[in-house]
């Protein structure tokens, strides 16, 4: 599906492939974040962030690796994430979508602490993330997790504090047609893409404070 005027698709393909192991959109998007917290008069590095995932429907591409979440009745992968305070991506994990959140706390504090040159102090959660071993994983990275509940009353949509700034993230996210679902083969690309969609989000932003 590559228009004629670009090179053959799998030209493209192989070239976009060495990028991502190379960790270049990685790059340029830890070094774009450090510039929009900068030109806000923050810290380039974050001391808290917020933890979550979504989960992406398989298609024909994906569904060997796909697994089913029963919570959202939906077979696929599941991509967690880690953002900035202001919705800026700091690490990325994708898995089959029957993985659990808790799951994938290590991993996360572990690339999060290893792309900040002052530690992250917080992460805040839901309550998929609740138990021992979470707490125990994040604390062995020198995180503390905190868990926002619900209200006890809950009527309609609640707005629940640093909760809603990763879910924004995801949105700016699914506008991309290539990550409304999960398209992808290898689940190092699916995770590929989102540094590249973060990249062009704040090149954007970049722009427009210029």
């Amino acid at each position: 599906m590559m228009p004629h005027d670009l090179p053959p698709w799998n030209v493209v393909y192989q070239q976009t492939q060495r990028w991502i192991k190379a960790g270049c959109f990685e790059a340029m998007a830890h070094d774009l974040r450090a510039v929009l917290r900068l030109a806000l008069e923050r810290k380039a590095d974050p001391s808290a962030v917020i933890l979550d995932s979504r989960t992406l429907q398989s298609t024909p591409e994906s569904g060997g690796r796909a697994g089913f979440d029963g919570h959202k009745k939906r077979k696929g992968s599941k991509v967690h994430a880690a953002v900035d305070t202001l919705g800026h991506l700091l690490a990325v994990a994708v898995t089959p979508a029957n993985e659990q959140d808790r799951a994938q706390v290590a991993q996360l504090a572990q690339a999060v602490q290893a792309v900040v040159e002052e530690p992250v102090q917080v992460a805040f959660v839901d309550q998929g993330y609740t138990g021992e071993e979470p707490m125990a994983a994040a604390a062995q990275e020198g995180i503390q997790l905190q868990v926002i509940k619900h209200h006890e009353a809950k009527r309609g949509f609640v707005l629940l504090p640093r909760r809603w700034v990763v879910e924004r993230s995801f949105a700016w996210a699914a506008r991309f047609r290539r990550l409304a679902r999960d398209y992808e083969r290898l689940p190092a690309t699916l995770a590929g893409y989102h540094w590249l969609a973060f990249v062009t989000l704040m090149l954007a932003n970049v722009f427009n404070k210029s």
